[in-house]
């Protein structure tokens, strides 16, 4: 919703000023687009086994869209374009307002992060449904043709209909492979993966527990979302990033914790888009690859250079964890502890890797 946050919480994540923040409705109307650094404790320690001369890690795009309000899904404060926005999008962070403030205007005059999840949840279906409907009429129209893959899509888009009706998200609807695609192209925002982002006072940050809005998202998450909840201060993360490290540590401390919850948040998005990591280390630099979730050697050696898939023979793997404790690939290799894994090998999270190809 309006002013919960995200603006102040955006310019944080991308250590940028690109989003407007300001105390009233709509400060946002285009969506900010920035590059987040996901962090990674893991490239400093392997630059120093391998005495890399710089360090790159993973990054991803997160995108500041403007907040909705109740009656987004007809066009209430210019709620069909901020839902377009939201189409283009692979997975959602509901900014959740968890702090009081008589300076800060809640369009609905009450602070109640449930009240708010609930507003943007029936806009959300409420969008979908709409979608629904017209790509139904539509089909019913061409179904008289006898096309097969026509009518098999009317009866899913029927089941959604009701299903959505409901008022239940597009991702609970029990479908098989070949349903879900063809839902894909409808790009349901319903159907898209969340997560709850608590926006709390800077007070609160430590103890969140205390916080009884955080603890009443928690509770709803997991009683009809079964998403994840991260708790971030977008005041504190808004000063932090106008700190040097050593400033920025003793910040922290003062507050009584050691981060200041954007880096746990940056992480869970990462994840929750099915992204994962791998490590490649050597003299010249250490560097994080992004991959997909199950994705296999090749296609890690892919991201690298698209012909490195094609040419892939096989791959020299440590778990980072394993690298750490041998200290070096040559008690590594000693060890028995890197492995030679070919073309099927499915690349885990931390693996450290080396790939032989053809010339």
């Amino acid at each position: 919703m309006p002013n919960v946050g995200k603006s102040t919480l955006f310019n944080a994540l991308t250590q940028s000023r690109r989003a407007m923040a300001a105390n009233y409705r709509f400060c946002t109307i285009e969506p900010n687009q920035g590059l987040v650094t996901v962090p990674d404790e893991r490239l400093e320690v392997l630059s120093k086994i391998s005495g890399s001369q710089k360090l790159v890690p993973s990054v991803f795009e997160f995108v500041d869209i403007a907040g909705l309000v109740a009656g987004a899904s007809k066009g209430e404060g210019l709620g069909n374009q901020f839902l377009g926005h939201i189409r283009e999008v692979d997975a959602i962070v509901q900014v959740v307002r968890c702090f009081d403030s008589s300076d800060i205007e809640h369009v609905m005059d009450r602070v109640d992060p449930v009240n708010d999840i609930e507003i943007i949840d029936t806009e959300l279906i409420l969008a979908d449904l709409d979608s629904v409907q017209k790509r139904r009429q539509r089909q019913q129209k061409a179904a008289k043709s006898g096309d097969k893959k026509i009518i098999a899509e009317l009866e899913v888009l029927d089941r959604l209909e009701a299903h959505l009706s409901d008022g239940k998200h597009a991702f609970r609807l029990e479908a098989t492979p070949e349903e879900k695609a063809l839902m894909k192209p409808l790009f349901l925002l319903t159907n898209k993966p969340t997560l709850f982002a608590c926006n709390v006072a800077e007070g609160d940050l430590a103890n969140p527990d205390t916080n009884k809005y955080v603890q009443q998202v928690k509770e709803f998450a997991a009683r009809h979302k079964e998403c994840e909840v991260v708790v971030v201060s977008a005041e504190i993360e808004s000063e932090l990033i106008t700190l040097s490290p050593d400033e920025r540590a003793e910040y922290l401390e003062g507050l009584g914790v050691t981060e200041g919850g954007a880096g746990n948040l940056i992480k869970a998005a990462y994840h929750l888009l099915g992204l994962r990591t791998y490590l490649t280390t050597g003299e010249k630099e250490t560097r994080a690859w992004t991959i997909h979730a199950g994705d296999k050697a090749p296609v890690a050696a892919g991201v690298i250079h698209s012909d490195f898939e094609k040419a892939f023979i096989s791959a020299e793997v440590i778990a980072y964890n394993d690298l750490v404790e041998c200290g070096s690939f040559a008690t590594a290799r000693a060890t028995g502890k890197l492995r030679t894994e070919g073309k099927e090998y499915v690349v885990e999270d931390g693996d450290v890797m080396e790939f032989k190809t053809f010339v």
